[in-house]
């Protein structure tokens, strides 16, 4: 017998497809190739959802991160203005008027820093800590402990876990 002619071959293309004729074409050397194919595919697709999650993350972080630091910037330029009252309140004042506008606008100026998550960083009768103090000067006193904080110059603040400015004091032995 002689090999199939083009007719022949063009005749088996025209047939219908039947489920037997999709099982002889999946069973032929087709299938393993198209499943390794696949694979490859769905590998792809997999480390194409995790790269797109893990820079949705970043992004999101990079965001917050310049969201907090724009606040602390604004914060800290505001201090001074804390600085200026907290001055005024400390002299003697004798218009009572006067004394209680600036008494005013130093409370308010303390509720909007606390509604903003800004907390005064606590100082004198606590102990030491570098991470929150920044002490200037050093006295030897029995009264005190060791390393505790005797006197504060500046008003240090945090906004959450993040220090927006030192405190500055005087630490004790």
């Amino acid at each position: 017998m002689m090999g199939k002619t083009k007719k022949d071959e063009i005749s088996e293309i025209e047939k219908p497809l039947t489920a037997e004729v999709v099982d002889e074409v999946c069973e032929a050397s087709l299938l393993p190739e198209l499943e390794a194919a696949l694979q490859t595919e769905k590998e792809k697709y997999l480390r194409l959802a995790a790269e797109y999650d893990n820079y949705r993350k970043r992004s999101s972080k990079e965001r917050e991160a310049l969201f907090t630091d724009v606040r602390c910037d604004t914060i800290a330029q505001l201090l001074p203005v804390y600085d200026n009252l907290a001055r005024a309140l400390s002299q003697e004042c004798s218009d009572e008027a006067f004394y209680k506008g600036i008494e005013m606008t130093m409370t308010q100026l303390r509720d909007i820093l606390q509604k903003c998550g800004v907390n005064e960083i606590p100082a004198v009768g606590e102990p030491f800590n570098p991470e929150v103090h920044n002490a200037i000067m050093h006295m030897e006193d029995p009264a005190y402990g060791a390393s505790i904080v005797a006197e504060e110059f500046e008003k240090g603040f945090m906004l959450g876990d993040r220090v927006i400015r030192h405190a500055l004091v005087k630490v004790a032995n």
